[in-house]
C-alpha cells in the first residue's frame, strides 16, 4: 500500500486529480450510485434548470461498460502518460501555465458539446493535450500496436484512423486534435512566430494560487521564434503506445 501511495504522490499535481476525479466519476456512474445522467453535458438542464456542475462532471466521467472499458482505460493512459510529461517538461515549474491551458481546452470542449450535443467531454480532452505534447516533440519515436514506430507528429492522426477504422468513430478525435492545435497556437506559434500578444498567458491571480517554481524539466521544447533578417542577410537556422524514444538525443 505504501508504494501506491507514493507512486500516487510522484504523479504531477493536475495530472493527479484529472485522473482521480475521472476514475472516481467514472465508477458511481457505472455503479449507479449516482445516476450518470446527471454527469453528462446536456444543454437544457445545464441552462434552464441550472445544474452547472455538469460541464465538470461531463469531463470527468466517462460511461464503463463492456463495450467501452477498454477505450477507458486507453484513455486513462493517454491522460496520465501525456498530461504527466507536459506538466514535468515544457510547463515544469508553471503550474498555472498549465492549469491556464487546462481550462482553455476544457473550456473549447464544453462549448462545441453545448453546440453539437456532445454530452461525454474525456476523449477531445485527453487528445488535445496529447496533440499539445506531440507537437512539442515532433520528432521523439513513439509506439503504437504491433511494433509500428513513427514520430510523435503523426499519433493524433494514427489514433484518428485507428478509431475510424475500429470503431467507425473519429469524431472525437478529430474535435480534440482542433483544440489541442488552437491551443498550441495560441501559447506558441501566435506569439513566437507572428509577434502577436501572448493569448493564454494566466491571469494574476492564477499565479498567486499557484505561484512558479525555479524547477525546470526536460520534455519537450517550445518552437523557437522566427529570427528577424537583415537586408542581404542570412538566418541559419503490453502494448506501449505512445511511450516515446527520442533519436539523436533529443
Amino acid at each position: 500500500m505504501s508504494e501506491f501511495r507514493d507512486w500516487y504522490n510522484s504523479v504531477p499535481f493536475f495530472t493527479r486529480y484529472w485522473l482521480t476525479f475521472t476514475i472516481i466519476l467514472s465508477i458511481i456512474g457505472r455503479f449507479g450510485i449516482i445516476s450518470y445522467y446527471y454527469f453528462v453535458l446536456d444543454y437544457y438542464p445545464f441552462i434552464h434548470q441550472f445544474q452547472i456542475w455538469r460541464p465538470i462532471t461531463a469531463l470527468f466521467f466517462y460511461p464503463i461498460g463492456p463495450s467501452t472499458g477498454f477505450h477507458f482505460l486507453i484513455n486513462c493512459y493517454f491522460l496520465y502518460n501525456y498530461s504527466q510529461r507536459l506538466e514535468t517538461g515544457m510547463f515544469a515549474g508553471k503550474p498555472a501555465d498549465y492549469f491556464y491551458m487546462l481550462l482553455f481546452n476544457w473550456a473549447c470542449c464544453v462549448l462545441i458539446g453545448l453546440v453539437v450535443g456532445l454530452p461525454i467531454l474525456m476523449d477531445p480532452m485527453v487528445l488535445s493535450v496529447l496533440y499539445v505534447w506531440c507537437q512539442l516533440n515532433k520528432d521523439v519515436i513513439v509506439s503504437f500496436w504491433f511494433g509500428t514506430r513513427f514520430k510523435a507528429m503523426y499519433l493524433p492522426w494514427v489514433l484518428l484512423a485507428f478509431n475510424l477504422v475500429i470503431s467507425g468513430g473519429g469524431v472525437m478525435e478529430l474535435l480534440g486534435i482542433l483544440i489541442g492545435h488552437l491551443a498550441f497556437f495560441l501559447l506558441f506559434k501566435y506569439p513566437q512566430e507572428f509577434g502577436g500578444p501572448a493569448l493564454l498567458t494566466p491571469p494574476i491571480f492564477l499565479k498567486q494560487i499557484f505561484p512558479d517554481t525555479r524547477y525546470m524539466g526536460g520534455f519537450g521544447t517550445a518552437p523557437q521564434a522566427r529570427v528577424p533578417t537583415r537586408p542581404g542577410g542570412n538566418v541559419f537556422g503490453g502494448h506501449n503506445w505512445g511511450r516515446g524514444q527520442t533519436l539523436g538525443g533529443n
